[in-house]
């Protein structure tokens, strides 16, 4: 049996003969390396990380490129580390799930050190704050969710970690940004130090939030004296600490069972997935699509190595905004949301699957390219339609991505205001474009709202992916039936006219009653929204 650990690959012509890619490094020279220079340290050890950041790293190194790799530190769930990383000798296996079926295996070595973000774990918050201390660093990078920057709960409160970290200052934080923000602290008292701090959510202008939370820390520390002043003009000073914008994209579902099976056929032992007390799905390896992306903003005041040779693109903050409206708005997030929704009506569990249904082929054809692409501004460092031939040829139709609708219909109510209601605002401030052109759009919002019915196009229930506004919307269309002579705008009128829900008051616009009458549509029976896709698509 295989294991993946260091004396598990210590024969190494049993996984290569086996078909796996391993590393081509001295890993020991490189640990030793990082340990006494670390260059890079990223927040956030989930499997966007593992399949992508760790992959660029490891690619680099086996080119000779770099000659140190990574540090990992989990703050969110302290069990990735000591489950899966520490068991495993901080191995990952990737497994790059290809559109022409092939499948290719890479053990990647590139993270050498882990560690929890754990303020009562002295010997890694100690070793954490040596790492910050060190003149070499360069990035301290994060993926760790748009909501792992927020300081405050859903009312507006701040969370009861953060207000007492707000008190009692860097000596002993417990929550996330209140750690991060205390060992950028030690940076600033090892001689303000310079460093980038890259967020890489997958959120718009993800480094203003990184900023924002990281600055209310010292500021506030400052005002209750528990830090320095000159903590705050540090944190302000971009010669010395920056927030980069960045866009990522790269799909990583949840590790696959038919994934773990092509791996145990293979003879590898101990690959069961973890689940953590909070949840958290991790297994040795992580399945991924070949298509990445990231587009940072270049930024660094302490220098940084050379990743645009690992195909990482460096630009203007203008330019990552341009990337990242391009995808958000138009070219795959308004896309993947279109079938999230029919996806569910229509009784499809797989994403790539929905690509061999014509009408739902087309549907989203037409909202990239004829409703989309008209409002798109080139970024220029990424052709906007080669971007969506990708996404629409490759990417989505990719039989071996197991990616459902239900994850993607996710949220639904917090997506559609970017994703399809900035296209909305530029058409109305377009002289050239005219918002009652649009045709598929609003389709896809009566879709939306015939899905908050729970029911899907044969007639059965099915159960809503979560939500935050599922308990505001869903009473407006609790009593709505399958069947004709409805009342159908006296029902949703509130929702149609709710600008944080579309971007826009779907009345002002003029789209409103357009929804309605494809809603009307699709409530007229069984079948009925697949007739009403016929029908306009």
């Amino acid at each position: 049996m295989m294991r993946l650990n260091e004396s598990g690959l210590a024969d190494r012509k049993q996984w290569e003969a086996a078909g796996y890619k391993l590393p081509q490094f001295d890993r020991e020279a490189v640990a030793k390396a990082t340990k006494e220079n670390p260059f890079w340290i990223h927040f956030g050890a989930g499997n966007i990380f593992r399949a992508f950041q760790a992959n660029v790293v490891q690619n680099l190194l086996n080119e000779g490129v770099l000659d140190r790799g990574l540090i990992v530190a989990e703050g969110y769930d302290y069990e990735i580390i000591e489950k899966m990383n520490k068991p495993h000798d901080d191995y990952t296996i990737l497994v790059t799930l290809k559109a022409d079926g092939n499948v290719e295996k890479t053990v990647v070595g590139s993270v050498v050190e882990s560690l929890t973000v754990n303020s009562e774990n002295t010997s890694d918050f100690t070793r954490l704050k040596e790492i910050f201390a060190a003149d070499s660093l360069q990035m301290v990078s994060f993926t760790i969710t748009e909501k792992g920057y927020s300081l405050v709960n859903g009312k507006g409160e701040l969370l009861p970690d953060v207000a007492s970290d707000l008190a009692n200052g860097p000596a002993k934080p417990m929550s996330y940004i209140g750690k991060v923000a205390a060992l950028l602290y030690a940076r600033y008292e090892a001689g303000e130090k310079p460093v980038a701090m890259v967020s890489m959510d997958n959120c718009s202008h993800n480094g203003d939030k990184l900023y924002n939370a990281i600055h209310s820390f010292a500021k506030k520390w400052a005002e209750n004296g528990v830090a320095d002043e000159g903590f705050v003009e540090y944190v302000n000073d971009k010669s010395k600490v920056t927030f980069p914008w960045s866009m990522i994209d790269k799909i990583t579902p949840r590790p696959d069972a038919s994934v773990e099976e092509i791996l145990k056929k293979d003879g590898i032992d101990a690959l069961e997935p973890v689940i953590t007390s909070k949840n958290t799905y991790v297994a040795p390896f992580v399945n991924a699509e070949e298509c990445e992306y990231l587009v940072i903003e270049d930024a660094f005041p302490n220098g940084r190595p050379q990743l645009e040779k690992g195909g990482l693109m460096f630009t203007d903050r203008e330019t990552v905004d341009k990337v990242e409206k391009m995808k958000v708005c138009t070219c795959l997030n308004p896309l993947h949301t279109a079938l999230a929704v029919f996806g569910c009506l229509l009784g499809y569990t797989k994403i790539s699957e929905e690509m061999k249904d014509k009408e739902l082929k087309k549907l989203v054809e037409t909202i990239g390219y004829v409703e989309g692409l008209p409002v798109v501004v080139n970024p220029g460092v990424l052709d906007p339609k080669e971007f969506i031939d990708t996404v629409l040829n490759v990417r989505i139709p990719n039989p071996f991505m197991p990616d459902t609708p239900q994850r993607i219909a996710t949220d639904t109510s917090q997506k559609l205001a970017i994703r399809f209601g900035e296209t909305i605002k530029a058409y109305q401030a377009s002289p050239e474009l005219n918002v009652s052109d649009l045709k598929l759009i609003p389709l896809v919002f009566a879709g939306w709202l015939r899905y908050l019915m729970g029911i899907d196009d044969n007639g059965n229930q099915f159960e809503l992916s979560p939500d935050p506004l599922l308990a505001t919307v869903c009473p407006y269309v609790a009593n709505l039936k399958l069947a004709e002579g409805q009342d159908i705008e006296a029902a949703v009128a509130p929702i149609l006219k709710d600008e944080k829900i579309f971007g826009v008051n779907l009345y002002d616009t003029g789209l409103a009653d357009v929804v309605c009458s494809y809603l009307s549509e699709m409530t007229q029976g069984t079948n009925a929204v697949r007739e009403t896709l016929w029908r306009y698509v």
